[in-house]
């Protein structure tokens, strides 16, 4: 059985974030061990230097890679990944449990990215778009192409 976690900064708010969260964990259950993992994040000026935005991602970066294992297979979202389909991402998973790497983790960072640590350590880095989505947004869509790629690998119909 698959092991997944996503380890994201910040803290969900809205209520119907929350609920839709909930509804997925609950359905993802029947297919993998799941964890959500929410770390502080850190406060920053609207008028960022440079040097303020590196000590952002830095201290970030420390809090998510708390979280990764050393067997963890990486998984970084970030717009300058490369895209997958849903076929393609649940043979990915697919392939990982295959070769032995039952652990995949998924890293959201922060409204600034990453620290180089964060992207060094990743495994693969997944862009879903171009488009940008509020994090905490996107924690839930994260969550139903991780059921979707469940359902596609149990043979299982899901809507399209």
């Amino acid at each position: 059985m698959l092991h997944i976690k996503i380890v994201a900064v910040g803290k969900i708010k809205e209520k119907y974030l929350k609920e839709g969260i909930k509804e997925y964990s609950k359905r993802l259950g029947a297919y993998v061990k799941f964890q959500m993992i929410e770390v502080d994040d850190e406060p920053c000026s609207e008028k960022h230097s440079l040097a303020e935005m590196e000590r952002v991602k830095q201290k970030e970066g420390i809090r998510l890679l708390k979280h990764i294992e050393e067997q963890d297979y990486l998984i970084l979202l970030d717009l300058q990944g490369r895209g997958l389909s849903s076929l393609q991402f649940a043979e990915m998973l697919a392939t990982r449990s295959l070769a032995g790497q039952s652990k995949i983790a998924f890293i959201i960072g922060g409204s600034l990215g990453v620290s180089a640590q964060v992207q060094e350590r990743a495994n693969y880095v997944w862009s879903f778009s171009k488009l940008t989505f509020p994090h905490q947004l996107f924690r839930l869509i994260l969550l139903e192409q991780i059921y979707r790629a469940c359902k596609i690998n149990h043979g299982e119909t899901y809507h399209k």
